[in-house]
Order: structure tokens, then C-alpha cells, then sequence
């Protein structure tokens, strides 16, 4: 009996954490997201985040493209980047506070082609989709 509980509790933590319930489900992978603003400021530089499925993270700042996975069911992100290209360009300050803030965002709201990321911190990053 024991047994049985301890595989119903394992199979419904796995069932938690199916990356169809992340953002992608919930129209994360319609667009590829431009960021438009940071904490309520317009930013005057190029940066896309795009969700891909079984909760892959791909994009591009500024400067270079970058690679990760996101697992959190949807309201919540976490978003932990593992790969980012090493190029320097003139916007590498704007890609490191870019892809540092994206690490730092905890839940997520799509409403169309709008996007939204923020964190119990007041942060907040707005993308557009296009």
C-alpha cells in the first residue's frame, strides 16, 4: 500500500511540472516577443524572447543569441539561460541587465499579442508579439 502512494505522489509531481502547462500552452509559442519596455521605460535597443515546446527559451539581445528551458506552470516563470553566444558589441551592457532581468521575472501574462513578465520585486518587462 505504502508503495502505491509513494508512485501516485511521484507520477502526480511529474504531471506538475509538463512543460505543456507553462506559458507555452497558453500562447507563449504564437509569437516571437520583442521587449518593448523595462519597468516601465521604453528600451531603445533590439531584444526577442521566443517559447518553444518542452519548455525550451531561445532568443536574441542586443548583441547575441541565447539559449535555455523553462519549466514553472503557467502563471509562473522562471526562465535559467545555459547558453549564450560570447560576441561584444556596443550594446553588450543593455544584453547582460536584458537577459539578468529575464532570470529575475516569476510570473507571466499573455493577452494576445501582448506579454508580460514580472516578479513579487515590482519588476517588469513588456513584450509585444510579432
Amino acid at each position: 500500500m505504502r508503495f502505491g502512494f509513494l508512485a501516485v505522489t511521484a507520477m502526480l509531481g511529474l504531471a506538475a511540472c509538463d512543460p505543456s502547462e507553462t506559458v507555452t500552452k497558453y500562447g507563449g509559442m504564437d509569437y516571437d516577443w520583442h521587449l518593448t519596455e523595462v519597468d516601465d521605460a521604453p528600451v531603445d535597443y533590439s531584444a526577442v524572447v521566443a517559447f518553444g515546446p518542452h519548455g525550451s527559451v531561445n532568443g536574441v539581445g542586443p548583441c547575441n543569441g541565447f539559449s535555455g528551458s523553462q519549466s514553472k506552470p503557467y502563471p509562473w516563470i522562471s526562465i535559467q539561460i545555459d547558453f549564450v553566444e560570447e560576441l561584444y558589441c556596443s550594446g553588450i551592457d543593455d544584453e547582460e541587465a536584458f537577459l539578468a532581468s529575464l532570470m529575475e521575472m516569476t510570473l507571466v501574462e499573455v493577452s494576445g499579442d501582448s506579454l508580460v513578465m514580472s516578479n513579487d520585486a515590482g519588476r517588469e518587462m513588456a513584450f509585444k508579439g510579432h
